[in-house]
């Protein structure tokens, strides 16, 4: 079991970053961990790697004035998958950084959600349940920005790597016993999905719940001003709420504002956007009456599917309680209740009906249906 008794080491000077590249690039296991801040930007900014192998734990300061090139290739290179716990935060702070992921990872809360542990589970309460050692948290709140860095940061820090490889090895060996070795590993290749971490401005009208159900002139126009919201916020890296909220961003597409006087009267636009930002509101609603009226925007109004029968919901969804419960798994792993309302109204293309949940799970429902 690695114990973390000694002084944490931070890598921040070339000779020990090439001479740790080696090592990391004969590893025949990587366990990872990254902090980064991101309170007050768009992306997020990484601060910090974490590597384990085999005994071995640094942190590598990514903030220090290095050539990372060789660093990034081992990552990258490396033949097994990578391992880490709740991967989705890192993978974006890796991409928002590099612009790159790496090729494989193996999600150590995905697994332990498929072992019947809580599908949330933090890394802490992790390590304390599967190995019965208890973490000390409490450096939650540092600003990893921040150098240099105490020793009892550093201490947190490799903490979160120190114990993947045990959990690893604990949390394979017992999916492999019980055949679902391999829904962890789709599972987690499902997260190494570029599209997931950088959002094309095109399709950063996705995010807003309903628009397809509206009249298209008001979808036209919330497109359009997602698509600048999401332009401006990665230009200037800020967080688009503070570019744009949504509800003002959706109050504006419903309104069709003819000027900034017009603009000042949607209830949840802040003056101080209206009166900044207003002419560039303006300007994208207008270019897209324009796309309209020429016929150049592929636009449509879906109808408002019907809801499905309460009782045939409860149907469904028993029987993705009773598969969980003869699984000892939470039900939302196989089916969520969005994925199962889809299901009821006949959409085929959800999680449930892909990969091992289709053969679990999804054939059940499509029989029920």
């Amino acid at each position: 079991m690695p114990v973390n008794d000694g002084q944490p080491r931070m890598i921040d000077t070339q000779p020990e970053l090439d001479a740790f590249v080696t090592r990391l690039t004969a590893a025949d296991s990587i366990g990872c961990d990254t902090e980064f801040v991101r309170t007050q930007t768009y992306w997020p900014h990484l601060c910090l790697v974490q590597i384990a192998i085999g005994t071995e734990f640094a942190c590598v300061d990514v903030l220090a004035d290095l050539d990372v090139t060789g660093f990034r290739r081992a990552l990258l290179e490396h033949r097994a998958p990578i391992v880490l716990h709740a991967v989705k935060q890192d993978l974006e702070a890796w991409f928002a950084t590099w612009h790159e992921l790496p090729a494989a990872v193996f999600d150590i809360q995905i697994g332990a959600g498929l072992l019947g542990l809580h599908p949330q589970i933090g890394y802490a309460n992790l390590v304390r349940e599967l190995l019965g050692v208890e973490l000390d948290k409490g450096q939650t709140q540092t600003d990893w920005s921040r150098r240099p860095l105490t020793p009892a940061q550093l201490r947190y820090a490799i903490d979160d790597v120190a114990y993947l490889h045990a959990l690893h090895d604990l949390v394979s060996e017992r999916l492999k016993a019980c055949g679902r070795y391999e829904w962890a590993l789709a599972d987690s290749a499902a997260l190494v999905d570029v599209s997931l971490y950088d959002t094309s401005p095109d399709e950063a009208w996705r995010r807003l719940s309903g628009v397809v159900y509206l009249p298209v002139d008001v979808q036209a126009r919330i497109r359009a001003l997602a698509a600048w919201r999401e332009a401006r916020a990665k230009q200037s890296d800020r967080p688009r709420q503070w570019i744009l909220g949504d509800k003002a961003l959706m109050q504006i597409g419903r309104a069709n504002p003819r000027d900034v006087s017009d603009l000042r009267r949607i209830e949840d636009l802040p003056e101080a956007v209206a009166r900044k930002q207003g002419d560039k509101i303006l300007q994208a609603i207008r270019a897209t009456a324009d796309d309209l009226a020429q016929g150049r925007l592929d636009v449509a109004q879906v109808p408002v599917p019907a809801l499905p029968d309460k009782a045939h919901l409860r149907r469904l969804s028993g029987i993705v309680r009773e598969t969980a419960k003869e699984l000892d798994i939470a039900p939302e792993l196989l089916a969520t209740r969005r994925d199962i309302a889809g299901i009821a109204s006949g959409d085929t293309d959800g999680r449930a009906l892909t990969g091992w949940r289709r053969d679990v799970i999804g054939e059940r429902l499509l029989a029920a249906c």
